[in-house]
């Protein structure tokens, strides 16, 4: 299986975040000159502070990908996306769902609720056939390394893991090492893997 390059990086924020979380911008500096969007879900545009139903931040994410790729005159298969706990996961179902896109940027990763491991958020990993980075701190409530490692072995597509040692969900304090992370990624060509 091939996979073309990333030409371009869409990042979407957590639920209760927004564009200018600081390790989206952080993110966006490091893969500069690709070109990179954050982008808001409708709720955060239209000022609410709850998060639509998954099929519109979906919708969303498709608007938001072909607007990129317009912008950044490369096909819609060479954009990569991701983002934040919630706005990675989103962007991962759009792909399961036939988004194109040439890799999955997944920060945080929502894998269960805190607290409740039997409700995995995994059910569409097996339809997802492009090059994930996994990158998560080791105190994430959200999912233990090792819970994600055995979730994310069912993702058809080529898997990386980056661990932030004693970090939590919100992975405070390191937006460098975050942000260095998936620059050295995307621009290694998404298909490479640890």
């Amino acid at each position: 299986m091939s996979f073309d390059a990333p030409g371009a990086l869409l990042l979407t924020p957590g639920a209760g975040s927004d564009r200018n979380h600081a390790s989206l911008i952080a993110i966006e500096a490091a893969v500069a000159p690709m070109p990179a969007a954050r982008v808001d879900f409708p709720y955060r545009r239209a000022g609410r502070r709850a998060p639509d139903r998954a099929p519109r931040l979906v919708a969303c994410v498709v608007e938001e990908a072909a607007a990129l790729a317009g912008r950044a005159c490369v096909s819609p298969q060479r954009v990569a996306l991701g983002g934040r706990s919630m706005g990675g996961r989103i962007c991962s179902m759009a792909v399961a769902e036939g988004l194109a896109a040439s890799g999955l940027v997944l920060i945080s990763y929502p894998l269960h609720p805190p607290g409740h491991p039997e409700r995995l958020r995994t059910e569409h990993f097996p339809a997802i056939e492009v090059p994930c980075l996994f990158v998560s701190g080791t105190r994430d409530p959200f999912a233990t390394p090792g819970e994600l490692e055995a979730a994310s072995a069912h993702v058809a597509g080529p898997v990386t893991h980056v661990w932030i040692e004693a970090a939590g969900h919100d992975l405070k304090g390191a937006d460098a090492m975050l942000a260095a992370s998936v620059a050295a990624w995307v621009s290694g060509g998404a298909a490479h893997t640890e």
